[in-house]
């Protein structure tokens, strides 16, 4: 019997920043889209059809001295290739449980830091998707913004703690992730917030998130700063006076892309005020916490994904580039591809449509790709 790893297991290696070695039997064309990143990860991508009758294709890239990790779609095909492997002489295989689906809905949780009046910060990191959610916790209460679908992972891990969610936050209406957020409010009584200029089209009640709101967790405040430009109704929270949470906006090494709705030029000249203008007259010592990064070169060596404001400003490209013109060109002609199924991802988080999980599964499939570059 293959041996076999967990996803979350090798999040934490990947976070560790370990040496790893993976090769990835799925179709070239997926593999070229989007595959498993990490600092020290070499990954080697041959089709499964191509190793049927033995592993010989791929003898000379295989590492005799370190653990081979084989990865599919969705956890098949590995096995039997890892077995392949296995009867060829090698002795540490593992296939990984449950492929790249499961890849793309691990969340690893991890600590920002510590709350002025008591409680903690903390990070949601979606490694195999580049999503990024955080949960506010301060005197028995907590929040969490911009929830991924899979919401029993929060449960998890709030589970045996002694605070009671209060709140679910989206900076904006997503259109590369299914939300979490009004599930999890209805399953345990939370209110459900979102800008209400992203909420016309919705079917379903919500808590309008308005510029300066401020919802009290505990002993701590999230207070919202109105911030357009990914979406007309893109929100930002200043939580504890020291984290700035920019939903898509501004990432680490980039800024968000105005054109999901179909509205680019439109909202160009909202983008380039909220990042030129807005977030500009909010204090450099402000920690930036983006809802997603869009590479491995982000990660902090703890495996978080953060940086100050003020040094956004002076390093982040997205941020200097001071003719308007050059800015518009900027972030209306050099957008990557739309992500995959967002026009059927926008419906869903508007209540509009809604498909079961497997399919919910295949809208989210690879990588986020909301960042102008």
């Amino acid at each position: 019997m293959v041996k076999t790893i967990s996803a979350k297991e090798l999040a934490q290696k990947v976070i560790n920043h370990e040496d790893l070695f993976i090769l990835d039997t799925r179709n070239t064309d997926d593999f070229d889209d989007w595959k498993i990143e990490g600092r020290n990860v070499k990954v080697h991508n041959t089709p499964y059809f191509d190793l049927l009758e033995g592993v010989d294709p791929v003898k000379d890239v295989l590492p005799k001295d370190q653990e081979i990790y084989v990865v599919c779609a969705k956890g098949g095909s590995s096995e039997f290739v890892a077995e392949q492997i296995e009867e060829a002489g090698y002795s540490n295989v593992y296939s990984i449980e449950g492929g790249m689906k499961a890849w793309s809905e691990h969340l690893e949780p991890v600590k920002i830091g510590d709350l002025k009046e008591g409680g903690s910060l903390y990070q949601f990191v979606r490694i195999g998707k580049g999503c990024l959610s955080y949960l506010v916790e301060s005197n028995g209460e907590a929040a969490i913004i911009d929830t991924n679908r899979m919401i029993e992972q929060y449960e998890e891990f709030m589970s045996g703690k002694d605070y009671k969610l209060v709140a679910l936050l989206d900076t904006h209406l997503h259109a590369d992730h299914i939300s979490g957020g009004r599930k999890l409010a209805e399953k345990v009584g939370a209110k459900y917030y979102l800008p209400p200029k992203d909420a016309e089209e919705v079917t379903f009640q919500y808590e309008p998130l308005q510029d300066g709101d401020e919802i009290k967790v505990g002993n701590t405040v999230i207070r919202s700063v109105y911030s357009p430009g990914h979406t007309i109704g893109s929100t930002s929270f200043i939580i504890d006076d020291q984290y700035l949470l920019t939903g898509d906006i501004l990432f680490i090494d980039s800024i968000g892309r105005p054109d999901l709705a179909g509205l680019a030029q439109d909202w160009v000249g909202d983008l380039r005020n909220t990042l030129y203008k807005r977030y500009k007259e909010l204090a450099d010592e402000l920690l930036v916490l983006p809802a997603h990064y869009m590479g491995i070169n982000e990660m902090n060596d703890d495996g978080s994904v953060s940086e100050k404001l003020g040094v956004l400003y002076a390093e982040n490209h997205g941020l200097q580039i001071d003719s308007e013109d050059t800015f518009r060109k900027t972030v209306t002609e050099n957008l990557p591809p739309q992500p995959n199924s967002y026009q059927e991802i926008r419906q869903m988080n508007m209540g509009k449509i809604n498909p079961d999980i497997e399919e919910q599964r295949e809208m989210e499939i690879g990588p986020n790709r909301c960042a102008v570059r």
